[in-house]
């Protein structure tokens, strides 16, 4: 971008003249388009129809944001599934999901067609600006993206379009840490660029803008961010497995480790969803095309994708020692299969993988979740639940993997009750009924991980 046309384009950003294209319409699209929506013309795309049109009568599938929140912008967004819309574009946003593959490798199909259909879309009278949230290896944007639109437009990088790149940082259920709210890291292939970006985030963000040195920086600081909680969360989960051999409980280790002024407390649990449980693997992939082998990346995701396994072991062998009960025979209510507390998102749930391991070892499931209307086909549950809904059996086992709000609010004695008379496991993964444990009928026997 030349310095007179940046000039040019930040007088636009104060006026409020950019047209911002947002593609992709899921969890990071829709607070984001929404934001912008708030100062400029916003051009919202999505190939899901049924989405769109859910949208577009002011409804959000994912709850990331409210229908409050939709209403007030809904003269300044057009919600669509024609790409032809994205050539009104001055600026286009790319957030689409980048998963991983069933062998662990980066799933960069949505991205490639995203892009596919911003580089078709490209106009050059507009010098338009793509800028990519998605999460992507070090080197995914020069050496992939970049090429790609390129190649589809017939337009040439830095010359006739520009591209930055700037890492999502959402935390879905989170009230506090917004997408206006949180630090925005922005890098662009050109400087000017980089500049644009700053003025562009920093009229609807209300944190720090942060320039980061180069594209790369930024791509390696978003899977860094990610890979160091999934390494820490790995730790405690280790731990979790050491203390329970020692017959010591892991909550009180971490009360005692916690006085320490240095010490950072994280807890155990099931570590899934779209970022901590699979950034770390772009990482990976990208070091082993290096040519180095990222051995305490991986092996922090192998202990955390243990985790299931390893509470299904602690399920069997207390239903044996305490009560002389084949797991097989086990009637067990799983509680919470979300990815984290108080949101509606199920992707790479771990709480999934428990539940196929408990049937594949004879034991029938029930499983209820006041945020999911519905489980996920081919999964094996008998009966299922939602609010207001309660379970009406009586269980050997009940687990409760996640820490949402409605079963702080039900209390302990909700899921007691659901427990058979002469006794069985209650075990809180999350430990959120520590307290109100040590009051518990002593016919339920109360474990945390």
């Amino acid at each position: 971008m030349q310095s007179e046309q940046l000039q040019a384009r930040l007088r636009a950003v104060e006026l409020g003249k950019e047209v911002v294209g947002v593609v992709g319409l899921g969890y990071v699209g829709i607070p984001v388009a929404v934001a912008f929506a708030r100062y400029f013309p916003v051009i919202a795309y999505d190939i899901n129809p049924k989405r769109v049109e859910e949208l577009a009568r002011g409804i959000d599938p994912t709850k990331s944001v409210t229908n409050e929140d939709l209403q007030a912008v809904y003269a300044r967004i057009r919600w669509t599934t024609n790409p032809e819309f994205l050539r009104q574009c001055s600026v286009i946003l790319v957030t689409v999901p980048t998963p991983v593959t069933p062998e662990r490798l980066p799933d960069l199909s949505a991205l490639l067609q995203a892009t596919q259909t911003v580089g078709q879309n490209l106009q050059k009278d507009r010098q338009p600006v793509i800028v990519y949230e998605s999460t992507v290896y070090p080197g995914c944007t020069h050496d992939v993206l970049i090429p790609r639109l390129e190649e589809v437009s017939h337009l040439k990088a830095c010359e006739d379009f520009h591209v930055g790149y700037s890492p999502e940082r959402l935390n879905p259920g989170d009230p506090y840490h917004r997408f206006e709210t949180i630090t925005k890291v922005v890098s662009a292939c050109d400087s000017n660029t980089r500049t644009f970006l700053r003025h562009l985030y920093g009229k609807v963000i209300d944190a720090p803008i942060h320039e980061a040195p180069s594209v790369e920086v930024a791509e390696a600081a978003k899977v860094l961010e990610n890979t160091q909680r999934d390494l820490n969360i790995a730790l405690i989960n280790e731990m979790t497995m050491i203390c329970y051999r020692l017959g010591i409980n892991i909550y009180d280790v971490l009360d005692a480790a916690a006085t320490k002024w240095n010490f950072h407390r994280y807890v155990p649990g099931l570590v899934g969803g779209h970022c901590v449980g699979v950034d770390p693997y772009y990482l990976a992939y990208r070091a082993y095309e290096l040519g180095y082998t990222p051995s305490v990346i991986l092996a922090g995701r192998r202990v955390n994708e243990d985790m299931p396994y390893f509470c299904v072991w602690r399920i069997g062998r207390t239903l044996l020692e305490r009560w002389g009960r084949p797991l097989q025979k086990a009637r067990i209510l799983v509680c919470g299969v979300t990815f984290k507390e108080n949101i509606n998102d199920t992707r790479n749930s771990l709480a999934f993988t428990m539940i196929r391991a408990l049937s594949e070892m004879g034991a029938t499931i029930d499983a209820m979740d006041p945020f999911v209307a519905r489980p996920p086909q081919n999964l094996p549950i008998h009966d299922w639940y939602t609010f207001p809904e309660v379970p009406q059996h009586a269980y050997d086992v009940v687990v409760i993997t996640v820490a949402h709000e409605p079963f702080r609010q039900w209390g302990l004695s909700f899921f007691a009750q659901r427990i058979q008379r002469d006794g069985g496991l209650l075990l809180d993964m999350k430990g959120i009924y520590r307290t109100e444990a040590r009051s518990l009928d002593t016919t339920v026997h109360y474990e945390t991980l």
